[in-house]
């Protein structure tokens, strides 16, 4: 990770980043509170947060759009667009103005897609092909580190100052990534046009994901636990209630410990990744999940915490080792509608599980359900570890000469914002 960060222009984006995730992580929990608080509803409340991932629906379409412009350039006008789109949150005042924080929500969805969409075409742009695990570390662990401090900092914040405040933090951290963004020096090559049709040009994220078959391997293994973790974002409150006999508050303690898991496990991954390759990575990652399932069958505090702490730490690998290989194999012309086609397979599955075991824990015991988790969770990592060769490992071994790191003190040929015409 030092190693990346000895770049200037990751440095930048790395800077960027860490001001709109911040922002990110303190708004979007307080979003929901707000909604509760103004309704009373738990339904309502719970929809805001549906409310951003539904959107993932259209993630082909974004993707399609994000794949016609250079990515600097895009990523600056969609931090600003972001910032502004937060503004309408500053006139919310009662029931009757609910309907803002849903359309914000929304629309945030909607740029999130198309801002991951960028962004990973242009951590291609500045980043080495041997560092670019270090690059997606580096951004996964900060994104764990400050989901220990951000909820509660934003949940405090709406507390004592109300939404607004949250809402000029958050449009703040944005336009502080476009600021960060728009420094960067860089050199991309306009996209060319295409003879292939509008719906062709749309699924050709689709079908480079199932032409490549380490990439085709992996989406589904991540796909994969990504589904069983949605049943088991009801369960979980099973688990605290009947089987530790803890309040549902508990649960916070619990994600708490998760996200230290986590920074440890972003803070590994591209070592592992060098020395065994991503598949491989991934198979480790879904596997080290067994243990907390296992765990289930005699909950007590002894075990819930250690092995909560392994599954903070299994899931960043898998995230990384995803992202890293998608970028690697994958033609820049078509980064974009390939990273939104994999968002689509992994949040729509995922939502649907969410719903689907908020059902289920009515009428099937926790225990039972967890343990059926844990049996197609190993299934997933033998899999993954059977497909291993698909992606050999690739360690650095000299040092990155220096005149290869896209440097922004460096005078380069500058990129245009996007054209006014363009974007209209």
């Amino acid at each position: 990770m030092r190693t990346v960060l000895r770049s200037p222009a990751f440095r930048l984006l790395f800077g960027g980043l860490f001001a709109s995730i911040l922002g990110e992580s303190v708004l979007l929990l307080a979003l929901a509170i707000w909604m509760k608080d103004i309704t009373g509803s738990n339904g309502m409340a719970g929809a805001t947060l549906l409310a951003v991932v539904a959107p993932t629906v259209f993630a082909p379409l974004i993707g399609w759009v994000v794949d016609r412009f250079r990515r600097r350039p895009f990523l600056v006008w969609a931090n600003i667009v972001t910032a502004l789109c937060l503004a309408p949150l500053l006139f919310v005042r009662d029931r009757d103005d609910v309907w803002i924080i849903y359309v914000v929500a929304v629309l945030y969805g909607l740029s999130n897609i198309a801002i991951v969409s960028a962004l990973n075409g242009l951590i291609k742009e500045v980043v080495p092909e041997e560092l670019l695990a270090d690059a997606n570390g580096a951004l996964q662990t900060v994104r764990q580190a400050l989901r220990l401090l951000g909820p509660l900092v934003g949940a405090g914040l709406y507390t004592a100052v109300g939404g607004w405040v949250l809402a000029v933090i958050a449009a703040a951290g944005f336009v502080i990534a476009a600021a960060a963004i728009w420094a960067i020096r860089v050199s991309e090559v306009a996209p060319g046009t295409s003879q292939l049709t509008w719906l062709a040009e749309v699924a050709a994220g689709v079908r480079q994901v199932a032409a490549q078959p380490a990439l085709r391997r992996i989406t589904i293994g991540v796909a994969g636990i990504l589904l069983l973790l949605g049943f088991s974002e009801t369960l979980i409150f099973a688990y605290v209630d009947e089987g530790l006999h803890q309040p549902p508050a508990f649960v916070g303690v619990l994600v708490t410990v998760q996200s230290i898991g986590g920074v440890a496990g972003g803070l590994l991954a591209a070592r592992v990744i060098r020395r065994l390759g991503e598949i491989a990575t991934a198979a480790i990652g879904l596997l080290t999940f067994a243990p907390f399932f296992l765990a289930i069958a005699y909950p007590s505090l002894a075990t819930a915490l250690p092995t909560i702490a392994l599954v903070g730490a299994a899931f960043p690998p898998l995230v990384i080792a995803l992202n890293t290989l998608m970028q690697r194999v994958t033609p820049a012309e078509v980064l974009g509608r390939t990273g939104a086609a994999v968002e689509a397979l992994l949040s729509g599955p995922q939502a649907l599980s969410i719903a689907a075991g908020a059902i289920l824990v009515s009428h099937v015991d926790y225990r039972l359900l967890f343990a059926a988790i844990g049996v197609s969770v190993l299934t997933g990592g033998i899999y993954l570890w059977r497909g291993r060769h698909l992606s050999a490992p690739h360690p650095v071994t000299v040092p990155v000469p220096t005149e290869q790191i896209v440097s922004a003190a460096t005078p380069g040929p500058r990129v245009d914002p996007v054209d006014a015409e363009q974007v209209q």
